[in-house]
């Protein structure tokens, strides 16, 4: 679990440089036959932003923890990526895309933590 944890903080760090919006962390580990552990969600102002914290990301977390993401797709078009570490899962959503797809609210029984934005 305290591995777990490094590769979220790492995660919510690297989103926080890029200056990512909203971001929250949904703990799924209580929930039969969800995908992962947990979500990182967070969005951004652009498709360029949105790849920028994607990049991100992979750099941080490939420096720090010297884990590289199983899967990303989305990167092509950068209205909605997501990063695939097994039991993290991040979702960088363009803002209209976020508040369209309603991430949270499928998993509204989820424990959250919220990020704020650090300087």
């Amino acid at each position: 679990m305290e591995k777990q944890q490094q590769l979220i903080d790492t995660i919510v760090s690297a989103i926080q440089d890029k200056k990512g919006k909203d971001i929250v962390s949904l703990d799924l580990s209580g929930f039969d036959g969800a995908i992962c552990s947990h979500f990182v969600v967070c969005n951004a102002d652009s498709t360029t932003q949105t790849c920028a914290i994607a990049d991100g990301i992979e750099e941080r977390v490939r420096e720090t923890l010297g884990e590289k993401a199983w899967r990303i797709e989305g990167q092509q078009t950068g209205l909605w990526v997501a990063m695939d570490y097994v039991d993290v899962v991040v979702h960088i959503f363009q803002s209209d895309l976020r508040g369209f797809y309603k991430l949270e609210e499928l998993w509204a029984d989820a424990p959250i933590e919220r990020y704020e934005y650090e300087l």
